[in-house]
C-alpha cells in the first residue's frame, strides 16, 4: 500500500517540476497489452524563459522521454518490463511516421529513464550498463544508443544542487537530506513551496496508512518538524483570519498521528497530555516525541 502512495507522490512531483517545460502525461496507456508508462513527457518546442534550473532533471526534460520512478530497488524483471513499454511506444511512433512516408529521426523516439533508489552491481553488469558520458555524473548509466535507456541510481548521485530534484525521489537518508536541502532553499524559489506541499501530502497519506513499513514510520518521525512548522504557520494565519480553532484542531490531529506512529497506539494516558504538547513550540514538540520513550514523555507531563 505504501508503495502505491510513494509512486503517486513521484508522479505528482514530476508533474509539478516538468509541466512548465512540456506536456506531462501520467499512466500513459500502451497499445497491445494492458500496460501504462508512469510518466510520458513531450517537451515544448520553445521553453518559457526564466524557469528555475532543475539540474540533471533539466537535461532529462530536454527530450521526449518516458520516466519510470521506483520506490524500491529496480529488479531485472522490472527493467525488462520498462524496456517492453519503450519498445511498444517506439513501434507505435515508427508506424505513425511510416504512414506519413517520412523517416524516423532520433528525436522522434523517446528515451527511457529508470529512476531507482538503489541498484546492485550485479544488475548493472547484467544489463551491460556503463557510466553515461552525456550527463557526466556518478550514478547515471546508459544501456547503449540502440536501446535508448538510462538508469539513475539515486543513492550514487553526488550531493549537489544539480542532483537535488532527483535525490528527492530516493529513499532513507538520501531522501531525508534532499528534503532538508529543499526546505533550506530561498523562500523566493518558485518550486520550494509547491514541492514541500507535495511532501506534506505524502506524510499525511503515510500517517493515515495502518500498514506502515519501518522506513516509512521513520520518515514520518524525521520529517515531523517540517509538518508541525507548516501547521504552526497555518495557525498564525488562522488567527489573522479568525480561523484559529480549525487550525488548532488540524494540529491536534497531526500530533495524535505522530504519537500513534511513534508508540504504536494512542491510549488514554497519551491522550491526556496532548493539550500540554500542543502548547509547546513545534520544534520542541517534535523533539520530545522523537527522543523520549513513552514513559519519559508521560512522566514529563503528568
Amino acid at each position: 500500500m505504501t508503495r502505491f502512495i510513494h509512486n503517486q507522490f513521484a508522479k505528482q512531483y514530476l508533474i509539478e517540476l516538468l509541466s512548465n517545460r512540456g506536456q506531462v502525461e501520467t499512466s500513459k496507456d500502451i497499445s497491445g497489452e494492458i500496460r501504462q508508462a508512469d510518466v510520458y513527457f513531450i517537451p515544448y518546442t520553445q521553453t518559457p524563459e526564466n524557469l528555475f534550473n532543475l539540474g540533471i532533471l533539466e537535461k532529462i526534460a530536454a527530450n521526449l522521454c518516458i520516466i519510470e520512478p521506483f520506490r524500491n530497488s529496480v529488479t531485472p524483471r522490472e527493467i525488462r518490463s520498462c524496456l517492453g513499454k519503450l519498445f511498444d511506444i517506439c513501434a507505435g511512433l515508427e508506424r505513425e511516421v511510416n504512414r506519413k512516408n517520412q523517416k524516423t529521426t532520433k528525436t522522434d523516439l523517446p528515451l527511457l529513464w529508470i529512476i531507482t533508489p538503489t541498484i546492485s552491481q550485479a544488475i548493472i553488469s547484467g544489463v551491460s550498463a556503463v557510466n553515461d558520458t552525456e550527463c557526466n555524473s556518478p550514478g547515471i548509466y546508459t544501456l547503449g544508443k540502440i536501446l535508448r535507456t538510462k538508469i539513475i541510481a539515486v543513492h550514487q548521485l553526488k550531493k549537489s544542487g544539480e542532483t537535488l530534484w532527483l535525490r528527492i525521489l530516493g529513499r532513507g537518508q538520501v531522501q531525508k537530506e534532499a528534503i532538508e536541502e529543499l526546505r533550506n532553499l530561498s523562500v523566493e524559489n518558485p518550486l520550494r513551496f509547491n514541492v514541500l506541499e507535495l511532501v506534506y501530502n505524502l506524510l499525511t497519506m503515510l500517517e493515515l496508512n495502518r500498514g506502515l513499513e519501518p522506513e516509512d514510520r521513520e520518515l514520518i518521525m524525521e520529517l515531523s518538524p517540517l509538518y508541525l512548522e507548516r501547521l504552526e504557520n497555518a495557525t498564525q494565519k488562522g488567527r489573522q483570519e479568525g480561523k484559529q480553532e480549525g487550525r488548532q484542531e488540524g494540529k491536534r490531529l497531526i500530533v495524535e498521528n505522530l504519537l500513534r506512529v511513534r508508540f504504536g497506539s494512542l491510549d488514554e494516558e497519551l491522550l491526556g497530555i496532548i493539550e500540554q504538547l500542543l502548547a509547546l513550540p513545534s520544534e520542541e514538540l517534535s523533539r520530545l516525541i522523537l527522543e523520549l520513550s513513552r514513559e519519559e514523555l508521560l512522566t514529563k507531563f503528568i
